[in-house]
């Protein structure tokens, strides 16, 4: 890949394998360590890309295999609380950080879901596609990810 192109890509989609990376690990130092990794692998791909959609989905699968790799090795057991990672980004509403903090408190794969399909612009067949698994399974994650962030959601609202 030549420099040039590998520099227009990176900038492209160095955000979007961050916030997935994000997802996975919740601190944001592994997701910058995550990204690194990820472009280095874009950086020394053999093949050619189709388009630039091809560039976008491949990168999506490799983030989300090297997290889930990652997160599978012995070492990795330590978790930042997410009072510590709500530190890390500035919002500007209040309203924003309780969404933010309530997706982060979900299940990884339900935020996974979430965050490509809302996020990404991704399709269901898209992440069914990118995550290996059924359509009906990330139908079924969607759902019970939009009834837990809803039911999530109004406790905070009742609370607050």
């Amino acid at each position: 890949m030549e420099r040039s192109e590998f520099y227009r890509l990176a900038n492209q989609h160095k955000d979007m394998i961050f916030r997935i990376a994000l997802g996975y690990f919740g601190n944001v130092p592994d997701a910058e360590d995550m990204v690194q990794e990820v472009l280095i692998k874009l950086y020394t791909v053999p093949r050619p890309f189709q388009n630039d959609d091809h560039v976008r989905y491949w990168l999506i699968r490799v983030t989300v295999n090297l997290c889930k790799n990652t997160l599978r090795s012995p070492w990795r057991k330590r978790r930042v609380s997410l009072d510590e990672l709500s530190c890390a980004f500035s919002f500007q509403e209040p309203a924003q950080s309780d969404l933010f903090l309530t997706v982060m408190s979900l299940p990884e794969k339900y935020r996974t879901v979430l965050y490509l399909f809302y996020y990404e612009d991704c399709t269901v067949k898209d992440i069914a596609r990118l995550l290996d698994l059924k359509e009906s399974a990330v139908t079924t994650r969607l759902s019970r990810a939009r009834r837990a962030l809803k039911n999530e959601l109004m406790e905070v609202t009742q609370d607050g």
